[in-house]
């Protein structure tokens, strides 16, 4: 049965698409509901309807007083915990939950929880993609696209399968997923938490209500991962890129290896379009949940091999001159920097650079040196990447991305790629990674194939 909200006073805070989302659902189960944000009416789309329906705004700012006065106050993913009024509402006892609480209240559905650094919306893709090839009524989103409180709008899934951030798991209170997956840990997110062990922290909320009913999917191979999770309640089930493993989804070189239960079945990597020891990771991780719940692991295998990849994550936009130029604009941070590197070949031009997120630029530094011939930087981080790394190859800076294209081509030979992977956010120039991709993608298939140029 559906939560009732009905004559309760419920602020949401936060007007983009989870936060229109949220006040449609709480109008719909009778809630008396404020929406608050701190852009001014003008810069928000998709007010009207609200407004037709009842919903009042507080905007250009946050009322702490009709904060302290609600029944519950429940924000937006992104929003962050250390605004005064939350806190406020907080001392006050009035209850600051998340989006994904709330849905998850509502959703009786077996969840499927998966976050980590990396790799987490390929994951999630494929995995959705495998439980609707077994005929399952799946619905599929979360931080990947689609809120999860749309999940409510229909009781008859059979599945949830959802992208989960640190930045949701902050505000969680009975958030309680059957299967919970930790895909890895690297820095991340350093400009909104304080140092890494509150980013671990953050992420590790996801087992908090889990039981030794449910299980945790775990990366072997991540040393970060295994001490985090060491005194987790779930049952723990891994997968390894390096090696077999007695129970769980390991790999011999060629194949991935499925045992459990005293079976094994064994897939061929070559197989799979998906490339990169990362991939196989996702596919392993993606693979378990459903495989556990007793799909036919030829179709899962299947469905896995037919899944080209994730718009804006190493897709290539065209070989043109004998360069092969990637869009890899949904890297934004390091560790996923460091994985698309890992399966080119020298030269490299690396454009890279954004909004800069507090972490570190050192781990690439390895990479660089091997493979990348030229550095191409472009907004705000420009200074700290150059200072950690511009000594290590040529590099060059451009005032727009349009700018970093042109001096790609002019440096980066026949045999050679361009790689667009930031390592950093977009919002110092673009209002997301998918506007940075989309602009990439139009700036290489504007270039001429060389001899074309002014005619």
């Amino acid at each position: 049965m559906k939560r009732s909200y009905r004559d309760m006073q419920v602020v949401v805070v936060g007007a983009g698409g989870t936060g229109l989302a949220l006040c449609t659902y709480f109008c719909q189960r009778g809630a008396r509901v404020l929406l608050s944000d701190r852009r001014q009416a003008a810069a928000i789309a998709g007010l009207a309807p609200l407004v037709a329906a009842g919903v009042e705004l507080d905007l250009g700012g946050h009322a702490t007083a009709r904060f302290v006065a609600a029944d519950l106050v429940v924000i937006s993913p992104g929003v962050p915990l250390d605004v005064p009024a939350l806190i406020a509402a907080a001392a006050a006892g009035v209850p600051v939950l998340g989006e994904i609480e709330i849905a998850a209240r509502d959703c009786t559905a077996p969840l499927v929880a998966i976050t980590g650094t990396n790799g987490k919306s390929t994951t999630t893709t494929v995995m959705g993609e495998i439980f609707a090839a077994w005929g399952k009524t799946t619905f599929v989103g979360g931080n990947l696209g689609t809120p999860l409180i749309e999940a409510t709008k229909r009781d008859d899934w059979d599945w949830i399968v959802a992208e989960i951030s640190s930045f949701q798991l902050e505000a969680i209170d009975q958030f309680h997923p059957r299967y919970g997956l930790l895909l890895n840990l690297t820095e991340d997110h350093l400009d909104r938490y304080p140092d890494m062990a509150a980013y671990v922290a953050a992420k590790l909320r996801i087992f908090e209500r889990m039981t030794a009913d449910d299980v945790a999917i775990l990366n072997a191979e991540d040393p970060l991962v295994l001490s985090a999770t060491a005194a987790i309640a779930p049952r723990r089930v891994y997968f390894s890129s390096r090696r077999l493993l007695p129970e769980g989804i390991g790999f011999d070189g060629t194949a991935l290896v499925w045992r459990h239960a005293g079976r094994e079945v064994r897939f061929a990597a070559a197989e799979l379009q998906l490339r990169g020891t990362h991939n196989l990771e996702n596919v392993m991780a993606a693979l378990l949940p459903p495989l556990l719940a007793g799909c036919p692991a030829a179709l899962a295998w299947q469905t896995a091999c037919a899944f080209a990849g994730l718009e804006h994550r190493m897709r290539v936009v065209r070989v043109l001159d004998g360069v092969t130029w990637y869009n890899d604009s949904k890297g934004t941070n390091v560790g996923s920097v460091v994985k698309s590197l890992a399966g080119l070949n020298r030269p490299v031009t690396l454009i890279a650079g954004g909004k800069d997120k507090g972490g570190d630029y050192l781990p690439l530094a390895p990479l660089i040196k091997e493979k990348v011939t030229t550095l191409v930087l472009i907004g705000q981080a420009t200074d700290r990447i150059a200072a950690a790394l511009g000594h290590l190859t040529t590099t060059r800076r451009a005032a727009s991305l349009e700018e970093a294209v042109q001096l790609a081509r002019e440096v980066t030979p026949a045999g050679g790629s361009v790689l667009l992977s930031p390592g950093c956010s977009s919002f110092d120039m673009f209002s997301g990674y998918v506007e940075r991709g989309e602009v990439f993608t139009r700036a290489v298939l504007a270039l001429p194939a060389r001899g074309e140029e002014g005619r």
